[in-house]
Parts: C-alpha cells; sequence; structure tokens
C-alpha cells in the first residue's frame, strides 16, 4: 500500500506541476523538511534550506511573471519542456524503494507525462484566453493555475488518493475538451 500511495503522491506533484514548474518543489521542500515527507534515496538535497530558499523565489518570480501579459504565453512555451522534467524528478523522488527501472519507467511516461498533459491544456486554455479577450483574461488563468498547482502539491503530500482522484476527474476534462473540438471541427469541414 505504501508504494501505491508514493506513486499517486507523485500523481499529484507531477500534475501540479503542469500548473506551476517550482511551486510543487517548494512544497516538497518544506514538506520533507518538517518532516512531512520522506524523499526517495538521492532526492534529499531537496529537503535542504539552500533549496527551499531557491524553489520559494523562483516560485515567486515565476507566479508573477504570469501576470505580465504576453509574457505569460512566452512562459508556456519555454514551461512545457520544464514541467516535464520537473514531473519527472517529483515522481522519482515521491516514490521510494522500488527497482530502478520501475522507477525511473514510471517517472518518465507517468509524471513527465501527466505534467506535459496538464501544461499543455493550461497553455492552450491561455491561448485562447489571449485570443479572445486580448490578453486581459490572463491573470485569472494565472491565479487559477497558481491556486491549482498550490492545493493539488498539498493534497498530494496530504491526501494522496484524493489528489489522485482530482488528477483522473482533471485528465478526463482536458482529454473531453480537446476531443469534442477536434470532433466538432472535423464536422464543420466534412459538412
Amino acid at each position: 500500500m505504501d508504494t501505491l500511495l508514493a506513486v499517486f503522491l507523485g500523481v499529484g506533484l507531477s500534475a501540479a506541476c503542469g500548473f506551476r514548474i517550482f511551486f510543487p518543489l517548494f512544497i516538497m521542500s518544506i514538506a520533507s523538511i518538517s518532516g512531512n515527507l520522506e524523499l526517495s534515496q538521492g532526492f534529499e538535497w531537496i529537503a535542504t534550506y539552500p533549496a527551499l530558499i531557491t524553489f520559494g523565489i523562483a516560485t515567486l518570480f515565476e507566479i508573477l511573471a504570469y501576470y505580465i501579459p504576453w509574457v505569460d504565453n512566452l512562459l508556456d512555451a519555454i514551461a512545457t519542456p520544464a514541467a516535464i522534467t520537473v514531473g519527472v524528478i517529483v515522481m522519482a523522488a515521491a516514490v521510494g524503494d522500488m527497482n530502478p527501472l520501475l522507477k525511473w519507467t514510471l517517472a518518465v511516461i507517468v509524471g513527465g507525462g501527466i505534467a506535459g498533459t496538464v501544461q499543455g491544456f493550461t497553455g492552450l486554455v491561455r491561448l485562447a484566453s489571449s485570443a479572445t479577450t486580448g490578453g486581459l483574461g490572463n491573470p485569472v488563468i494565472s491565479t487559477m493555475e497558481a491556486g491549482g498547482s498550490f492545493i493539488l502539491s498539498i493534497l498530494a503530500i496530504f491526501l494522496p488518493i484524493v489528489a489522485f482522484i482530482v488528477v483522473l476527474i482533471l485528465m478526463l476534462f482536458a482529454i473531453r475538451k480537446v476531443y469534442s473540438r477536434l470532433f466538432r471541427k472535423k464536422q464543420l469541414i466534412s459538412g
């Protein structure tokens, strides 16, 4: 059961990386320093005060930068590969005593995949907001993303099963939205 909870923890934190890259690392650092999270071997550096300070400053700058119109769209282009990378890191840090092949396979496929999917979907939402509101609606999107990253990170650490369920719901919602747009577009072209 501990391994399954660790996977749920990693899934929640990886999805949170799709909303904001540094927030989950900052929350992980706080949780591990305070003794609420045990990190996988090799990731103890996350539980150091220099890492905590670095993640805190990076989180602050990342959140503020997303409130600058059009800079937020540029950040989304950069954030996608970064979110995938950090999604892999947080998943690997979350799952402890596990066969290394299984651990890194889970980290790359599940952690990176979920972080990339969430980041890709939020990037599309921001692009649509920019196109329809000229960027004026983007601060609302930014606030929702930062809040989502914070809440999902906290849920992942303290209620990993709930975080996993939230991620499943988010993924189903995103897949449904993208599929319905593609299907509707296909009908318009053929009809």
